[in-house]
């Protein structure tokens, strides 16, 4: 049985929908059929909105975490992602934080759209492989998922690495991902070799272009280069590529 903290954010946050705002997101998010998002429903709350419910409703205990994180609306589940990464970062002992982690990947079927992944999981379970360097093979482990959610989880996750200054780990994971089929992995890896390059080394992005450009997907690779120089894009876009 729901509490009556739960009951009451889900109040709040139905009392604050905007059903034309909720549609907009569903076509955004691609929730139609086939679609990566098929099936979502959206309340229309938008992040800045669903932050300082979370905030007011941070109190919540993992029991109704668990119960939030799989509500069928978007915004809710988001909102169970931003309490939780406040329960983490609130986390004083190993079996804590552990506690939070074991929690997050057992809810991966639910933290099911690039927002939600993108918002929770760098800050969550990068911040403790940081400090876990024996558990990083849960990053291979990720990133050879049969799930799209699960892989995007993997690329986004080595972002706390690059912003404590390592490049090693995007690099490993681009590489397991860079073939990947699906154009929202490679927008991810994309993404975390251009951040390496602009936070870590210009240098080691640079290196895996000369050795990757000619055959990685043209969607990776445009992200990748974003910020290099006119002529570096246009080498790495039409030099020599098969």
């Amino acid at each position: 049985m729901s509490s009556i903290r739960l009951q009451a954010l889900i109040k709040k946050a139905k009392s604050q929908a905007r059903p034309s705002q909720g549609q907009v997101l569903q076509r955004f998010f691609k929730t139609g059929p086939g679609e990566y998002g098929e099936g979502d429903r959206f309340l229309g709350i938008m992040v800045p909105e669903a932050r300082r419910l979370a905030k007011e409703f941070s109190d919540l205990d993992q029991e109704d975490l668990t119960r939030l994180i799989q509500n069928p609306y978007h915004e809710l589940r988001l909102i169970a992602l931003f309490i939780l990464t406040a329960h983490y970062q609130r986390a004083k002992t190993e079996t804590s934080c552990r506690k939070v982690i074991d929690f997050y990947l057992k809810q991966t079927k639910y933290i099911n759209n690039w927002d939600l992944v993108d918002l929770s999981v760098y800050k969550i379970l990068g911040d403790y492989l940081l400090g876990n360097p024996k558990e990083k093979k849960l990053l291979n482990k990720l990133a050879r998922s049969k799930d799209l959610w699960e892989r995007r989880m993997a690329m986004i996750t080595t972002f706390a690495y690059l912003r404590a200054g390592s490049a090693k780990e995007t690099l490993e994971i681009a590489t397991i991902l860079l073939k990947d089929k699906h154009d929202l992995i490679q927008k991810a890896v994309g993404w975390m070799l251009r951040e390496m390059g602009k936070r870590v080394s210009a240098v080691s992005l640079k290196a895996f272009l000369d050795q990757h450009h000619k055959t990685m997907p043209r969607t990776a690779l445009r992200y990748a280069i974003e910020r290099l120089k006119p002529a570096e894009r246009e080498y790495y876009l039409y030099g020599g590529r098969k």
